[in-house]
């Protein structure tokens, strides 16, 4: 039963829900992306990462000096992925993470100069 609190838990906070967003809408982030998307600062964001990804929600891997984040699809079931995705498409805040990804992905990723 503790497994199941810590893993709905999980979406309790509003930038935890924003990061799960953002990967919903991107198969790999780099710790940088939300940073520079969010326009937070490296520990809080790492902070959540990590709290996302104890309660099951993402999984990471280093790629030399940047750490990237995926959904833990394995483990989530796909229908609560897409009505999580659906829900909150229509959040405002979600909607601008996503326009900001974008024009930064424009610039051209930080982990990838």
């Amino acid at each position: 039963m503790e497994d199941y609190s810590q893993f709905f838990k999980a979406l309790s906070e509003p930038m935890r829900l924003r990061i799960l967003f953002l990967l919903l809408n991107r198969e790999d982030l780099c710790v940088c992306d939300f940073v520079a998307v969010m326009q937070a600062g490296q520990s809080l964001i790492s902070r959540h990462l990590a709290y996302l990804k104890n309660a099951g929600w993402v999984k990471s891997h280093r790629e030399g000096t940047w750490m990237h984040y995926q959904l833990e699809a394995s483990y989530l079931p796909s229908s609560y992925l897409e009505t999580l995705k659906e829900q909150l498409a229509n959040v405002e805040s979600c909607q601008q993470d996503l326009l900001a990804l974008e024009a930064y992905e424009k610039k051209g990723r930080q982990c990838n100069l």
